[in-house]
């Protein structure tokens, strides 16, 4: 182990006028952030299938039929899940999968609990254009049965 610590080597080109320990000591970072950089490029969030399997965390799926995917994509968001989603057009209407890492089982089902929710309140709650078209027929129907009396009063 350590004589293979010590045979390691690294090749730097430089091109410089004059070789200084500053300019070696700008070189050497300059590799150790793109090292860096190479290292730590894991997507997180919304990504593709093939970058999730790459990631050898073992993937699992859940079934969606819902069409209003993308406030799925935000919840999840929300809760920081990797995730990927095929679209499976064989079947009318189409149906969604949703792949996730498997270490992301519990969160994925934070997220789907309170997706389905969410879409659960929005089907109870009435339309707003309804509600709005019940209350003009209320005030003209009202409007029509109203009648106008005026009263003069005399005074002292």
């Amino acid at each position: 182990m350590q004589e293979d610590i010590e045979n390691r080597s690294i090749a730097l080109a430089i091109k410089s006028t004059k070789l200084t320990t500053q300019i070696l000591k700008i070189a050497i970072l300059k590799y150790l952030q793109s090292r860096k950089e190479k290292h730590s490029k894991i997507p997180h969030g919304k990504q593709s299938i093939k970058k999730l399997a790459r990631q050898n965390q073992g993937m699992s799926n859940i079934q969606v039929n819902d069409k209003n995917i993308k406030s799925f994509e935000r919840i999840a968001k929300k809760y920081g899940v990797d995730f990927a989603i095929k679209k499976d057009k064989s079947t009318l209407p189409p149906r969604y999968l949703v792949f996730f890492k498997g270490k992301d089982a519990d969160a994925i089902n934070s997220a789907f609990t309170e997706f389905t929710a969410k879409n659960f309140n929005k089907s109870q709650k009435p339309s707003v254009i309804s509600q709005l078209r019940k209350f003009i027929q209320l005030v003209r129907n009202s409007s029509h049965n109203v009648v106008k009396n005026k009263n003069k009063e005399q005074s002292l």
